[in-house]
């Protein structure tokens, strides 16, 4: 396993058991914002050139699908103007963001989101770490959306602090989002946020 700069040695990666997540679509209007675009580009695959991609990574944004825009940017600083978007999305990229960063993304997200946009986020149950010597935590998975089945997985750094979906939808709310769907399974959560129209 790499995060494309060094290869991390195996014994300090916690593989958990693969999980299945299926995607079939997306009903949105107008451009759709997907935070951490690069890599798989899973909603990229979903709905093309409607996408717009971002991710801190060029590497990242390189390698996934053509059909979105691409474009280098932080979630922390969104160069959007208020109210652009009516759709946000989120596949497997809050675990990447370190947690004191979090409030600061869904902050910069409800911003650019018109009063009754939508952000959509799918992502990974992040236990409490159980062994000191393994701080990468894997999450192999299989993704289902309408026309394929891939195989992947996301590692990240190993937080101290359990990032479940009660840790999100909490962080969501202070910053005015409300939760319109949300289910979990196994290790994997969704949670379809709301900004209100007043």
């Amino acid at each position: 396993m790499s995060d494309g700069h060094e290869e991390i040695p195996e014994e300090r990666i916690y593989f958990f058991d693969k999980q299945s997540v299926s995607v079939h679509d997306i009903e949105a209007s107008g451009y759709i914002l997907d935070i951490g675009g690069g890599g798989d580009g899973i909603i990229g695959r979903l709905r093309g050139e409607q996408v717009i991609a971002i991710d801190p990574s060029r590497r990242e944004l390189e390698e996934a699908p053509s059909g979105p825009l691409k474009i280098v940017m932080d979630a922390t600083d969104l160069h959007f103007l208020d109210g652009a978007f009516l759709t946000a999305t989120s596949f497997f990229s809050l675990m990447y963001i370190k947690a004191a960063n979090h409030e600061r993304v869904f902050s910069e997200v409800f911003r650019v989101l018109k009063p009754g946009g939508r952000f959509l986020v799918w992502d990974v149950v992040v236990p409490i770490r159980v062994e000191d010597d393994k701080d990468i935590a894997a999450f192999p998975l299989v993704v289902s959306l309408l026309n394929e089945e891939m195989e992947t997985g996301y590692g990240t750094t190993w937080p101290n602090k359990e990032q479940d979906l009660n840790y999100y939808v909490a962080t969501a709310a202070k910053v005015g989002f409300e939760v319109v769907d949300q289910w979990e399974r196994d290790r994997i959560y969704f949670v379809e946020l709301v900004k209100p129209q007043s």
